[in-house]
């Protein structure tokens, strides 16, 4: 990962490195069962014109994690600690009135599902233009002729037309890119996908990518691409996450995590892919038992329970986050020429997809 030369400091303003750092991000949420902990001491960072990978199952903190850097899980019942600095600004103490102007303008984000997350009731159109007089003073008709001039730059055909079509008239990929046009008709600096792949057919899969891939060399965005696909993350990041139970348990950069991937969990996820290239096995494995409760997390490390090589020390402590060589941050206990031994072996019986892109 970039290095950082983060330091705290008592202003909201600080000296950094990469364009987004993520830093010891806690969030929480109070239920009647107890306390959800969604994210637990994430450490993420992203540069301009870069990619990184966020992956791991459902219940991870994926999610999370980016909507909580947008400032949306500002609830009652949220509790949140840590540090999300972007351009020397700590968004977690940012107030939501100047949260407004970074979020959509500075900051946006492509969500899972658009079909739920573009407003039935108004034509796609007249959102992006709404997105657009939200943050700059421009007239309705120069800010439809630039959401036209998005349409087109994402794809969709005769924009002129599909600008004053409702969501529910258009195709899944066609809505993914109409709220792709959205998140990029203010150019900025940071573009977060949430599974912006997930439910369309393979070949919209990879156009939405290509396009993701050619706006980010075209801008120069950072890209946090956020999935449970390790195949996405083969295609489109420099830098990959990978979370578990809300923590983020190796980080390292794409090549390195295809070619001597040293964290459990991700030997797991790495084993569940199909490949195109090898014969076609009897039956795909996968990682034993659930993911963990985030209400009731078990002791030491969150993954012993699912971990085929669990000693007694992962059920007492909690592994950290520690450089296994520069570059490469690993969370297990298991010794280091273990780890690479046996993650070398994974990638020599299963093939590595680091040349794929």
């Amino acid at each position: 990962m970039p290095s950082s030369t983060h330091a705290s400091a008592t202003s909201d303003s600080v000296q950094v490195s990469s364009l987004l750092e993520i830093h010891d991000l806690h969030v929480s949420f109070r239920t009647r069962d107890g306390d959800v902990h969604a994210v637990e001491g994430a450490e993420l960072s992203v540069d301009r014109g870069s990619t990184l990978g966020i992956v791991g199952e459902s219940g991870s903190g994926k999610s999370v994690t980016a909507l909580t850097v947008m400032g949306l899980t500002r609830f009652p019942n949220a509790t949140i600690s840590g540090e999300i600095i972007f351009e020397g600004t700590d968004l977690v103490k940012l107030p939501n009135n100047q949260m407004q102007s970074v979020r959509g303008k500075r900051i946006a984000m492509i969500f899972q599902d658009p079909l739920s997350s573009l407003h039935p009731l108004f034509k796609i159109g007249w959102q992006i233009v709404e997105a657009i007089q939200a943050h700059e003073d421009v007239s309705k008709a120069t800010a439809r002729k630039r959401a036209i001039e998005a349409l087109r730059e994402v794809g969709i055909p005769s924009p002129e037309k599909r600008i004053d079509s409702y969501p529910h008239e258009l195709s899944g990929g066609m809505r993914q890119r109409a709220m792709i046009a959205m998140a990029l008709v203010l150019k900025p600096d940071v573009l977060i996908a949430d599974e912006p792949t997930t439910a369309l057919d393979v070949t919209v899969q990879a156009q939405i990518l290509d396009l993701i891939r050619r706006l980010k060399d075209e801008y120069q965005t950072a890209i946090v691409m956020i999935t449970h696909d390790l195949g996405v993350i083969a295609e489109l990041a420099d830098e990959v996450a990978v979370m578990y139970a809300g923590r983020v348990m190796e980080r390292t950069s794409r090549e390195r995590l295809f070619t001597v991937p040293e964290l459990p969990y991700t030997w797991g996820l790495m084993r569940s892919i199909p490949r195109l290239d090898a014969p076609r096995p009897g039956r795909l494995d996968s990682i034993a038992g659930l993911p963990p409760s985030l209400i009731h997390l078990p002791s030491g490390c969150p993954f012993h329970p699912r971990c085929p090589y669990v000693m007694d020390v992962c059920l007492k402590v909690e592994p950290k986050l520690e450089q296994s060589e520069p570059g490469h941050l690993v969370a297990c206990h298991l010794q280091v020429e273990e780890r690479r031994r046996l993650g070398r072996e994974l990638v020599s019986q299963h093939g590595s997809r680091s040349d794929e892109r």
